[in-house]
């Protein structure tokens, strides 16, 4: 307040404020997109593969842990079983037999985000990316500098390759040329098609807060340093706590075209239901697909997925095939079939 202004002027030029405020005509606000209220029990939903996953971040949420610390925990139990060749430890590596792993995750009620990509000898990576947000001020850290990060915070480094990994590795590196110096070696089941996989699991508490994270070892036999759609924020994986959360697992490319997790939470924002805003994404990413990624009936040759739940509770997945996802709905973990565009052929 300026000292040449006299207590009674200033209280004059208020009320006159006041009284022109009162006669002046109203301004319309404009409503909120969408309409929310908080869900009435916790919600966790998942890649298929995440089925013990939304189990455990369910009950989690249900019992108080924060959204992100349960969904961090629920993508631990893929990263860390040598049994999972898509994630984590055992993941399938790149085609010069090393593991790079790539994560990110997004914990709605601070509005922050943390990413590392081409991680190596670190079996969780989703761990390393939850402290890029919570002990940085940057989003992503990638390739050495992401594993001295994790070394400086006790991880410990270790060959992420196990015995069944390594030897698909050997079988693919055998068989991948006829005119090459290496002797082809009788084909499995395992070799029949390039494997992909990731495991995202997006998960809303009582409250309504939310939090998503996506973890992967990316596509088998990749060139070294390739990193998919799993670590890109609004990619593999988006969080909105006013709207919902969504993420994708599938041919990353094809993803990382559309930004399909930021997509999808907008079709969200916009009032579509998670299924139906997956299924939107989908189409967008048919728009965006080269001629080279289809067949001769215009189908694709690749397969994708998105899971979306709102901040009501709502959930669904989408897929151009037919496909199945995880999901808890506030008691029980159970597998539900997702929609999709494309019949198989």
């Amino acid at each position: 307040m300026s000292d040449t202004l006299s207590r009674r002027d200033f209280l004059g030029t208020a009320a006159g404020v006041a009284a022109g405020a009162a006669l002046a005509p109203r301004v319309a606000v404009a409503a909120p997109a969408v309409h929310i209220r908080p869900p009435a029990r916790p919600v966790a939903i998942a890649s298929a593969n995440g089925l013990r996953g939304v189990e455990l971040a369910g009950k989690l949420v249900s019992e108080g842990a924060d959204t992100l610390d349960a969904a961090v925990e629920g993508v631990k139990i893929q990263e860390l079983d040598p049994n999972d060749t898509s994630v984590g430890y055992g993941g399938l590596p790149n085609e010069e037999g090393v593991v790079q792993l790539d994560a990110s995750c997004m914990h709605g009620p601070t509005k922050r985000a943390g990413a590392v990509g081409a991680l190596e000898g670190i079996k969780t990576p989703s761990v390393v990316a939850k402290y890029v947000l919570l002990y940085t001020n940057h989003i992503m850290l990638v390739g050495e500098g992401a594993k001295r990060f994790a070394l400086s915070y006790g991880f410990q480094e270790e060959d992420l390759l196990t015995e069944r990994s390594r030897e698909i590795w050997l079988r693919w590196r055998a068989n991948r040329g006829e005119n090459d110096d290496w002797l082809n070696v009788p084909e499995d089941s395992q070799m029949v098609a390039r494997p992909t996989g990731t495991i995202n699991l997006n998960c809303v508490n009582p409250k309504g807060e939310i939090s998503s994270v996506t973890t992967t070892s990316g596509l088998a036999w990749k060139i070294p340093g390739r990193v998919g759609d799993s670590p890109i924020i609004g990619a593999g994986q988006y969080c909105d706590n006013d709207v919902g959360a969504a993420g994708s697992t599938g041919r990353g490319e094809s993803n990382i075209m559309v930004c399909g997790g930021f997509l999808t939470v907008e079709h969200m924002r916009r009032g579509m239901s998670p299924t139906d805003a997956a299924l939107e994404t989908l189409r967008r990413v048919m728009a965006a697909t080269a001629p080279r990624l289809l067949d001769e009936a215009g189908t694709p040759r690749f397969q994708l997925n998105f899971y979306a739940v709102n901040k009501n509770g709502d959930f669904g997945g989408a897929a151009l095939f037919p496909s199945r996802y995880a999901a808890f709905d506030g008691q029980t973990a159970s597998l539900k079939d997702s929609a999709y565009l494309f019949e198989r052929r």
